[in-house]
C-alpha cells in the first residue's frame, strides 16, 4: 500500500522562506514522477512542481519559477518543496503527489495516483 505523508507546512510572513517534506512508502518510489499540487479556499487544486525519477527533470508553475525548488532523495523516499520569497497568495493547502509513469511529466491533477493528506501553508502580508 503507498502512502504519502506531507509535513512542514505552517505560518510564515510574506517574503519569508518554507520547506514541505513528503515521505513516500512504496518499494517503486524512486520510479515515480512526483510532484506538488495546492488548493487554496474556493479555488480548484492547481499543479504547482513536479520532478521525474531521476531528479534531472522538473517542471513548474509559472507562478512559482524562480521562487520554489523541488527536490528528491530516493535513498530516503523523500520529496522536498522549498519555498522562497512567499507571498500572501501562495497560501493553500499543499498536497505531495506521484505518478506511476516515468514520463512525462504532467500538470493534470488527474494523471497521478497518490495524494496525501495535504499541510496547510499559510502566508502572511
Amino acid at each position: 500500500q503507498v502512502q504519502l505523508v506531507e509535513s512542514g507546512g505552517g505560518l510564515v510572513q510574506a517574503g519569508g522562506s518554507l520547506r514541505v517534506s513528503c515521505a513516500a512508502s512504496g518499494r517503486t518510489f524512486s520510479l515515480w514522477i512526483m510532484a506538488w499540487f495546492r488548493q487554496a479556499p474556493g479555488k480548484e487544486r492547481e499543479f504547482v512542481a513536479a520532478i521525474n525519477w531521476s531528479g534531472a527533470n522538473t517542471r513548474y508553475a509559472d507562478s512559482v519559477k524562480g521562487r520554489f525548488t523541488i527536490s528528491r532523495d530516493n535513498a530516503k523516499n523523500m520529496v522536498y518543496l522549498q519555498m522562497n520569497s512567499l507571498k500572501p497568495e501562495d497560501t493553500a493547502v499543499y498536497y505531495c503527489a506521484a505518478d506511476r509513469e516515468q514520463y512525462p511529466i504532467l500538470q493534470d491533477p488527474g494523471e497521478y495516483d497518490y495524494w496525501g493528506q495535504g499541510t496547510q501553508v499559510t502566508v502572511s502580508s
